[in-house]
């Protein structure tokens, strides 16, 4: 199952992909009855029964085929367009991209996880614009990560434990501006300025990529292969992640993880390959899809 907020007729919704995702269908067809209108109520509310009901009425066809929409007739949005909180984000967890940045950001390979707050009061989705802050930065960069959605609350989970407290995974695209970063001693500033936060096209349920994670991941830029490597490269995985941050700290239904970003960005190349305005990036994780933003 592909969970996905989108615009139709200018009403949001939230809903499914199609197997091949040509269309789109409302939850609440799916269900047959009325359901929170945001993704995430929705997640909030959503349990094991509910998913087994969402699954037994997608195969049982009979009067759903009409009710499904062509996704060129939606707009797809992020599938979490307004957080409730900061999104949580890992640096250098990967060993390739600690190693890259050893000279211009002079990194290291952490020994305990590096954890920092982006904030993100909206989220852009696919196809949507990165604003580039002209006058404001000179440096923007794209990464692409892994994004864990928790599903319910908990606090001291342990790792045994921590898929139960998993909604799904999808695709997010950490912009930053690096000389922002390297102005200030905290990463929050040039990690959050307006549409730094791209997410989508949807979140991939749980249940179709089991732990331990072994998804490929990869970025693009106008076409050129930047970054490419896979899930299992990860320094601190998923289950070490979920339960260290939440000793002491309680995390809720709808909080986003990411989960760090491989080497290939554009500070680790030399001479920097920093994106400017008109170019593309395509972000890419197996099994969730494509999320692809033009610098404006």
């Amino acid at each position: 199952m592909h969970f996905i907020t989108y615009v139709r007729e200018g009403i949001e919704e939230i809903g499914l992909f199609s197997e091949d995702r040509n269309k789109v269908i409302a939850l609440r067809d799916v269900l047959g009855k009325d359901i929170p209108a945001n993704m995430i109520d929705f997640i909030s509310y959503c349990n094991e029964n509910i998913i087994g009901e969402i699954k037994g009425n997608l195969e049982n066809k009979n009067n759903k085929e009409e009710l499904f929409v062509d996704v060129k007739d939606v707009k797809i949005c992020a599938p979490i367009p307004y957080p409730r909180r900061n999104v949580i984000c890992l640096g250098l967890n990967y060993k390739d991209h600690a190693d890259e940045l050893k000279d211009s950001m002079a990194a290291k390979i952490p020994e305990v996880p590096v954890y920092f707050g982006k904030m993100a009061s909206y989220i852009i989705g696919p196809e949507d614009e990165v604003n580039s802050h002209p006058g404001v930065t000179e440096a923007i960069d794209y990464e692409v990560e892994l994004a864990v959605i928790i599903g319910k609350e908990g606090s001291n989970i342990s790792p045994e434990d921590v898929e139960e407290y998993i909604f799904g995974y999808s695709i997010l695209n950490d912009f930053s501006a690096r000389d922002l970063q390297q102005k200030h001693t905290q990463w929050i500033k040039g990690k959050s300025l307006d549409t730094f936060t791209a997410m989508g096209p949807c979140i991939l349920h749980k249940s179709l990529a089991p732990l331990p994670i072994e998804l490929n991941l990869s970025c693009k830029v106008n076409g050129e292969l930047r970054q490419n490597s896979n899930t299992r490269n990860l320094i601190f995985d998923i289950p070490y992640i979920i339960s260290d941050l939440s000793k002491g700290m309680t995390l809720k239904p709808g909080d986003i993880i990411a989960t760090g970003t491989p080497a290939g960005v554009g500070m680790g190349f030399q001479p920097p390959k920093l994106i400017k305005s008109g170019d593309v990036v395509t972000c890419s994780i197996e099994k969730i899809g494509e999320l692809t933003n033009r610098l404006k």
